[in-house]
């Protein structure tokens, strides 16, 4: 059966009861669709993707759902076609490879520039354990539906510079689907000057949304602390600095760390550890729901300045 007969939205909803960066304009949007928002992750994280485990049903289940939101949305795929499939290796004996598909969406800005932004999230999650299903609400269809907001303000609202949305598979795997595209990415690598992940944005009870990747590119912290200012939620930097404790750099835990081995300048937006991390607990209904609406307001407005800023972040990156 079709997702889009499946998974409608009212019959889903009624089952499931200068030297620095220049001024962004973030204040201009149109505003966030905060309906759409929770039904987007509300459908993400439901039973019926069953997880969304990589190479699974469940997993282009949840692909056909992003596709047909893109579709609605009205961004045009890269190339000929949303679906990038590639092949990676993943504890399993020599030479066999795994499949995986990325979905891959652009804006082309109304400027001449060449810098681009890459926008990413990961869709997969870790399927079925012991015959629970593990929903992955946070781990990431919270990342995702905060990218299709993202997309959908960009496309009422044209960028200056080109935007490429990368709704990639199998990081649970090891970052697999992020590695492919920066391995042969749609665009000459030397354009890519900034990449804004999105993984884990649902679920804190404190209303903190850590900035990740300053340690790294110091240039980006007037950025953040200029939307910080004007955000509803809280929004330190951090969690990036090697050396401490384990678990206390996140550089290499998500999709931003494939770019960052490559030399891209990039900003993690993401939630602590909670009690429901990598969990069967991780569903829709234990999300603090408020704090994700505003924490994707507040992840419009940096991907508004960011895309405001790239070309001094080429700048101040060299690329």
């Amino acid at each position: 059966m079709r997702i889009t007969a499946l998974l409608s939205s009212a019959a889903f909803l009624g089952l499931a009861a200068c030297s620095s960066f220049t001024a962004s304009q973030s204040s201009d949007y149109d505003g966030l669709d905060r309906a759409q928002l929770l039904e987007d992750l509300q459908i993400l994280a439901s039973d019926e993707m069953q997880g969304r485990e990589a190479g699974t049903p469940g997993n282009a289940m949840a692909r056909e759902y992003i596709i047909g939101r893109l579709q609605e949305i009205g961004i045009d795929p890269v190339g000929d076609n949303f679906e990038h499939p590639f092949q990676y290796s993943f504890r399993r004996g020599p030479g066999e490879r795994l499949p995986g598909v990325n979905i891959l969406a652009e804006i082309e800005g109304t400027g001449d520039s060449d810098h681009v932004m890459v926008l990413t999230a990961h869709f997969d999650h870790e399927g079925m354990r012991d015959g629970q299903i593990w929903n992955g609400a946070d781990d990431n269809a919270s990342g995702v539906a905060a990218l299709l907001a993202v997309a959908e303000d960009f496309v009422e609202n044209p960028p200056e510079h080109d935007l490429i949305f990368a709704f990639v598979d199998a990081e649970e795997r090891g970052l697999q689907g992020a590695r492919a595209f920066v391995a042969n990415p749609p665009v000459p690598e030397e354009n890519i000057v900034f990449n804004l992940n999105l993984d884990m944005v649902a679920m804190s009870d404190d209303r903190i949304l850590w900035a990740v990747g300053t340690y790294h590119y110091p240039f980006l912290k007037p950025l953040v602390e200029r939307v910080a200012e004007r955000a509803d939620v809280n929004l330190p930097m951090g969690y990036d600095e090697p050396g401490g404790p384990p678990g206390s750099d996140w550089t290499m835990l998500t999709d931003s760390g494939a770019f960052h081995a490559a030399g891209i300048p990039f900003i993690y937006l993401g939630v602590d550890f909670h009690p429901h991390y990598h969990q069967p607990s991780d569903t829709y209904e234990n999300m603090t729901l408020e704090f994700f609406q505003d924490a994707t307001e507040t992840i419009l407005d940096f991907a508004r300045e960011a895309e405001a800023g790239l070309d001094m972040i080429a700048e101040e990156s060299g690329r």
